[in-house]
């Protein structure tokens, strides 16, 4: 019986460490809308995108980035800034994105 319980107790404990993957996958996508959104959320073809304030994040898509990028500035307006895992759109890249806000 205590081999179960500590068992079990080890479970419970190491739970939160197996959900911190998934957890951090959220983020693969960074906008920051010139004006922040009024929403918490939007969802862009399959995309759910999540915003906190004026930044909203991203879990990775299917999408190319530019597509992506695109699709974003479709429902928020321009952005000031698109990053897609760790690496910020250039500016050239940015004003074409931005070309397509509403």
């Amino acid at each position: 019986m205590n081999r179960i319980a500590a068992f079990s107790a080890l479970a419970i404990a190491a739970a939160p460490i197996a959900a911190a993957p998934a957890f951090a996958q959220t983020g693969y996508y960074t906008v920051t809308p010139v004006t922040a959104p009024a929403e918490g959320k939007l969802v862009t073809r399959s995309t759910v995108w999540t915003c906190d304030g004026a930044v909203c994040t991203a879990p990775k898509s299917a999408t190319r980035d530019k597509l992506l990028c695109e699709l974003v500035v479709r429902e928020v307006g321009a952005l000031q800034a698109f990053r897609a895992n760790g690496s910020d759109f250039d500016a050239d890249t940015l004003a074409k994105c931005n070309a397509r806000a509403r």
